[in-house]
């Protein structure tokens, strides 16, 4: 039972809801014990919303996930774990998400309401309606750094946010490109209905377009007045490669080698990406807070 519960909240995609440190990383507060920990209370109460999240989307997709070949494994589609079973979850994870909100600020509560509505807005509605659909799934993660900086009380880039908007973009149209390829033609109405009013020849111009995106307002992030003002460096334009080289590997995963539905698998079980990721990290915490 405790293995299918882990199953329904999904505990690997709370990678996603790192989000919330990218204002904490950029804003020279990470070594900050304050700052670190309040953003912290912050990861864990998006991390406990996103699983109700995905309760409640397991709980309404039951029936057309029991005809995807992989999502019919779910705990809620499979019959393993009972819809009344995932409400009493999900309820006691909103009850202890509403407890570590307590001493947050107002407006991070509201960004996160706001976060819970719109992804069960996808669920029920969005999901199904093409475009608005992968926008919805941008929204989730802009929220998350927007509430990154409510939290600890600090100004985030405009041009960080837009990279953010662009990745999560980018990372929803590989997603439906993956869906396309891998589903029988006549099969994709019954798993995701949106998918038929794609094609792959459309999703791959969208992913070329933000996924340049991605990589145009990260470059003008790293060169920009206030970045090089706030960081004391123009050193930070020297990360702009692992942002490109992570981009084109995803691409390869997903183009080559038939991978890309699952965002989270790739980044954690990929040696390039995980590399690529590690070696990010590294690079831009030693110039931002190092001697460079």
């Amino acid at each position: 039972m405790f293995t299918q519960i882990l199953k329904l909240i999904r505990v690997p995609q709370w990678i996603k809801n790192f989000f919330v440190f990218v204002p904490l990383v950029f804003s020279l507060n990470l070594f900050k014990g304050g700052y670190f920990l309040t953003a912290l209370t912050g990861f864990f109460a998006f991390c406990l919303t996103s699983s109700m999240v995905y309760i409640v989307n397991d709980i309404i997709d039951a029936e057309a996930d029991r005809a995807h070949p992989n999502k019919k494994n779910r705990p809620i589609a499979s019959g393993k774990i009972s819809p009344g079973q995932g409400i009493i979850t999900a309820v006691v994870f909103g009850i202890i998400s509403a407890v570590l909100c307590l001493n947050t600020s107002p407006t991070f509560v509201l960004l996160l309401v706001l976060f819970f509505l719109i992804n069960i807005l996808y669920s029920l509605k969005l999901k199904h309606v093409v475009l608005l659909d992968i926008f919805s799934i941008a929204a989730g993660f802009l929220i998350r750094v927007m509430s990154g900086a409510v939290i600890i009380h600090v100004a985030v880039s405009s041009w960080l946010v837009l990279t953010t908007m662009f990745i999560s973009l980018f990372l929803a149209v590989m997603k439906r490109h993956s869906e396309l390829a891998i589903l029988p033609e006549s099969t994709t109405a019954e798993t995701r209905k949106v998918l038929a009013f794609y094609s792959l020849n459309f999703a791959d111009q969208l992913a070329t377009v933000a996924a340049a995106g991605v990589i145009i307002c990260y470059a003008l992030y790293t060169v920009a007045d206030r970045t090089i003002l706030v960081f004391k460096t123009e050193n930070l334009i020297y990360t702009t490669p692992f942002v490109v080289f992570g981009i084109f590997r995803y691409m390869f995963l997903v183009y080559m080698n038939k991978k890309g539905e699952n965002t989270t698998r790739i980044l954690v079980s990929d040696l390039q990406m995980i590399a690529t990721v590690i070696l990010y990290a590294a690079v831009t915490l030693l110039i931002i807070y190092g001697p460079f």
